[in-house]
């Protein structure tokens, strides 16, 4: 037998407890015992295998919540050890919410008032309402009936006797529409005049240009869009934004073995990353981590630790490339522009006609 294992079986005899002899442990820290017990694994390779300290380990199966830390990294600790041992990790952190409630969290009687008070009251109240909506009802159709007008000629059918008298004075004579006319010559425009062929001239003579001007555009990926919590550094001090598509744990740790972040992040929270930090970001499950670099959605992470210095300098690169491009689109535009100019001021000088020859004067003439 290993030392290890005499290690456990010394560990597992100190720690029993009634409820671990029983034979189906009901408690939380007798279910893990049983499995970890069932499972061969010691608390070294637990240890190993969970990323947590064996004192926790062991302070959450005699359930001594003196020696874990905060109650929601201990939470992760549950959940992780769970899922190592076999067991439903989720219903293990309900049954330690459950076992350790929150201080401070006790729930107070209802006040006002009692339930069977106003159910007895409540056929009165709906009909006390009922009478006043319809009420209401018959005072507002009242009012519109009284509103309502008879139906009387209108004073626009009858003609004028004043008009009359007139008419009978002027001859009738028909009246003729002719066909619409076209428009006056000075309100019309003229076509705007193009150059033939001076954009193919001018493109084919710059090869810049006709590279930036067929050039496809880079694609625009999805920008990121909180739809739940967000942890982390604020905006201002980040490039690398991991967002949950599914539930999944993400512990942040740094160099010198401090947890900077640790969390159960539901579908939709997410976690900004801090610039200049030397940390290893440790996920459940990274294909339910979308991966958002400068706002925009890159390739998922393929492994559960990463470098965050690898990401970040992955981000700056990507940043980078972004404003040479567009650098390069702004420089190609002005030199397109300017070609424009040039081929524009020539053509003008070619088609403006050079002066005449102005005729010597004769020369005077000198009497003898």
């Amino acid at each position: 037998m290993s030392p290890d294992s005499d290690g456990q079986t010394a560990d597992d005899a100190e720690n029993m407890t009634p409820d671990a002899l029983s034979p189906e442990p009901t408690t939380l820290g007798g279910r893990l015992r049983a499995a970890r017990v069932a499972s061969g694994l010691s608390f070294v390779e637990l240890s190993t295998k969970t990323r947590v300290n064996t004192r926790f380990l062991k302070a959450i199966e005699q359930g001594d919540q003196s020696l874990l830390p905060s109650r929601i990294f201990t939470m992760g600790y549950v959940r992780i050890y769970a899922q190592v041992l076999g067991l439903d990790e989720l219903e293990a952190v309900e049954q330690y919410k459950a076992e350790f409630p929150e201080a401070g969290a006790t729930l107070q009687a209802p006040t006002g008032a009692a339930f069977q008070e106003v159910r007895r009251r409540s056929s009165a109240i709906l009909a006390i309402m009922a009478t006043v909506g319809l009420a209401f009802l018959c005072w507002n159709i009242f009012q519109r009936l009284n509103r309502i007008e008879p139906p009387h000629p209108s004073d626009l059918t009858a003609i004028p006797a004043v008009w009359a008298k007139d008419a009978d004075k002027v001859p009738q004579t028909a009246l003729v529409l002719g066909g619409p006319q076209a428009a006056p010559p000075d309100q019309t425009t003229p076509p705007l005049y193009l150059t033939p062929g001076i954009e193919a001239q001018i493109l084919g003579d710059d090869p810049g240009a006709v590279a930036t001007a067929t050039a496809p555009a880079p694609p625009v990926q999805a920008a990121f869009n909180p739809r739940g919590a967000l942890y982390g550094a604020p905006a201002n001090n980040s490039i690398i934004t991991l967002q949950a598509i599914k539930p999944v744990t993400l512990v942040v740790r740094q160099g010198d073995g401090r947890v900077l972040f640790a969390r159960q992040l539901a579908a939709g929270d997410s976690w900004r990353a801090p610039l200049n930090v030397q940390a290893v970001v440790d996920m459940s499950d990274p294909a339910v981590v979308a991966v958002y670099m400068n706002g925009e959605l890159t390739a998922p992470l393929v492994a559960n630790q990463t470098p965050l210095s690898r990401l970040n300098t992955q981000a700056g690169a990507l940043a980078r490339q972004a404003e040479s491009r567009a650098a390069a689109a702004a420089e190609a535009e002005v030199r397109a522009r300017n070609a424009l100019a040039e081929q524009a001021a020539a053509d003008l000088a070619r088609a403006t006609p050079s002066a005449a020859p102005v005729p010597a004067a004769p020369a005077p003439v000198v009497p003898q």
